[in-house]
């Protein structure tokens, strides 16, 4: 019985990892793609355009 003890942590780690993986590999897509995509994108111009202002200030 001790074996089994030893082996049931790991196991159940494994279970919920791949439960996890499962989970996040659903949500991908859907309805709400386009809507993530256009939310992302428009954080990276953001932060696009605030990094190139201050050295055009300065020059």
């Amino acid at each position: 019985m001790d074996y089994v003890a030893a082996l049931l942590p790991p196991v159940v780690m494994a279970v919920a990892f791949t439960a996890l993986i499962v989970t996040i590999i659903k949500s991908q897509g859907g309805a709400n793609k386009a809507k993530e995509d256009a939310a992302v994108d428009a954080a990276l111009a953001r932060a696009e355009s605030a990094g190139q202002e201050p050295a055009a200030q300065r020059g």
